[in-house]
């Protein structure tokens, strides 16, 4: 624990004051985000998606066989969370979605590719 400097709780609380100013001074929401809908998204999708990978688990491993309709649902939990997150942060879901979709169109312009993958472009994330 040398690199913990014990000041989490002063950061979260420093970045959440820092947005309610924002949110104090200038009501047009351009800068202003959801601390706590971030926190929840994210810990949400957290436990989420180990419920859906724990059913991929046992399916595969376990040779449990797998509930589709349960596992549909779980995946819509998930999406909920990644939508929650998108609107705590401001963001429009359709534009992250297209600009995942142009990412990979310009990572692998003709499909997967797995030299691609594994040597990268610099500043391709």
């Amino acid at each position: 624990m040398r690199t913990n400097d014990g000041k989490a709780s002063d950061r979260l609380i420093g970045k959440m004051q820092e947005y309610d100013m924002k949110f104090a001074n200038d009501h047009s929401d351009n800068d202003c985000v959801d601390i706590g809908g971030i926190f929840n998204a994210c810990l949400g999708l957290s436990g989420e998606v180990g419920e859906f990978n724990d059913m991929i688990k046992k399916w595969v491993f376990h040779e449990k066989e797998l509930d589709m309709e349960h596992a549909k649902k779980e995946a819509g939990d998930i999406l909920w969370y990644v939508v929650m997150l998108c609107e705590s942060f401001g963001w429009n879901m359709e534009e992250i979605m297209q600009m995942n979709v142009d990412k990979l169109k310009a990572r692998y312009p003709e499909g997967f590719d797995v030299e691609r993958a594994n040597h990268r472009a610099a500043g391709d994330v």
